[in-house]
């Protein structure tokens, strides 16, 4: 009798566990497409942030151009990224396991990282950028340049993996490659017509700065998805550090939009809406690579330099290099993209255990996160230059004076965002 008890019960605790195992992973696949739905919301801020800063006469273009990314992203990532950022490999380097891999929910959350990576270069370029040009550099980037990269830490055997590199959700992989892209971009195509004149710098004040400000609120909302998604799982534990991750991201980004306000304040004599929308991005960026490997303090103090970093980054890109990022697309996803990845080298923890350079973990870490610093940003830089560079031969990447002055929403796209008034009555003769 006691035997036929202890394995009734032994039956019964295995059944349990099968049973606790399929709801964590219903879960799991739950909480991912919940997160990825939210990301894809993220398209939604980067247009109205982009349209915000930048003129009105080119915001259907910057609509166009987000609607293209995840057109394009959706699809290619589909086709040829999924399997070229996924698939096998015999190097670390290179990856591949065929056409059309990846489903479900995985595939359709890392598609939308796939998109926010292009989107990162079209507010950079505003303004003055073909739209058949950027089409293209859309494909190439969601297609090869971000996948590749990005095997090189999440696939599980990429070089990177192995030398114990940390990019939880992608400061790097991401933000950094997209960043460095913009970078690139708006060196190649030059700044807007006025925007450097007789060695001053003039702003271009964007047309809309509530639009812009409604933009960082649906990116901060998203982001929530992007780094707390990243977990890729939900139950017990995973539950546990996800809700920490969302937590320690929302801490960052206040941080970081604080920081940029304070430093407005003091340098310009006034707190600057525009630079502050910024900060609160550079503190999104700040923690997206050490959101799994931050305290809650060290999530703050990350978000406030990283909020600083950026409004000095912009200031010197525009001013010391002349290189017209419009909405500072670089200093925002590039500099804070990196910073956010060399930060787990000074303070971060892995569980309990100190792993950065400044509570005890030593140097170590600090190195190998500058080995993925100065790898992706050569990889996006590189590449960049090669493949506008082949653009810019051929097609052209700038559109002419008449058509910049007259605004690109008409030559490009045959429609104006806002016709108001005017334009009804002439349409009415």
């Amino acid at each position: 009798m006691s035997l036929f008890l202890t394995l009734f019960q032994e039956t019964t605790v295995s059944e349990a566990a099968k049973v606790l195992e399929q709801v964590n992973g219903d879960m799991g696949m739950l909480w991912m497409l919940i997160a990825g739905i939210l990301v894809f919301l993220m398209q939604a801020g980067f247009t109205l942030v982009e349209s915000g800063m930048t003129r009105s006469k080119n915001a259907v273009n910057i609509a166009m151009k987000n609607l293209l990314d995840i057109c394009v992203g959706s699809l290619t990532f589909w086709l040829v990224g999924y399997s070229l950022m996924y698939g096998d490999t015999s190097n670390g380097w290179f990856f591949w396991g065929g056409l059309f891999q990846g489903e479900g929910a995985d595939l359709f959350f890392q598609t939308m990282f796939a998109a926010t990576t292009a989107t990162i270069v079209s507010g950079a370029i505003a303004g003055r950028t073909k739209y058949t040009t950027y089409i293209i550099f859309s494909l190439v980037m969601t297609a090869v340049i971000y996948p590749i990269s990005g095997g090189w830490q999440w696939q599980g055997e990429g070089w990177l993996t192995k030398l114990g590199f940390i990019d939880f959700a992608g400061s790097s992989i991401v933000h950094s490659v997209g960043g460095w892209a913009a970078l690139v971009a708006a060196f190649m195509v030059g700044p807007r017509i006025g925007k450097y004149v007789n060695g001053k710098v003039l702003p271009i004040p964007g047309h809309n700065q509530v639009l812009a400000t409604l933009g960082v609120f649906i990116l901060w909302f998203g982001w929530f998805g992007f780094n707390g998604g990243s977990q890729l799982a939900w139950g017990g534990a995973d539950a546990i550090a996800a809700s920490n991750v969302v937590l320690i991201t929302n801490l960052s980004a206040a941080a970081g939009g604080l920081g940029a306000l304070i430093t407005t304040w003091i340098w310009y004599g006034k707190p600057n809406l525009s630079q502050t929308l910024n900060g609160v991005l550079a503190g999104l960026v700040s923690i997206t690579a050490g959101c799994g490997n931050m305290s809650a303090g060290g999530a703050v103090l990350a978000g406030l330099i990283g909020g600083v970093i950026v409004v000095f980054a912009i200031e010197f890109i525009e001013k010391k290099l002349k290189i017209d990022d419009a909405i500072g697309a670089a200093s925002v996803h590039g500099v804070a993209g990196a910073w956010g990845t060399l930060v787990i080298g000074l303070w971060g923890v892995d569980g309990d255990a100190a792993i950065g350079l400044f509570n005890g973990g030593g140097a170590s870490q600090l190195g190998v996160q500058a080995i993925g610093v100065l790898a992706y940003a050569a990889w996006a830089i590189g590449l960049s230059f090669i493949v506008l560079g082949i653009l810019k031969a051929t097609m052209g990447l700038r559109v002419t004076k008449e058509v910049e002055i007259e605004g690109l929403d008409i030559s490009e796209h045959g429609s104006i965002a806002y016709p108001g008034k005017r334009q009804r009555d002439i349409e009415d003769k």
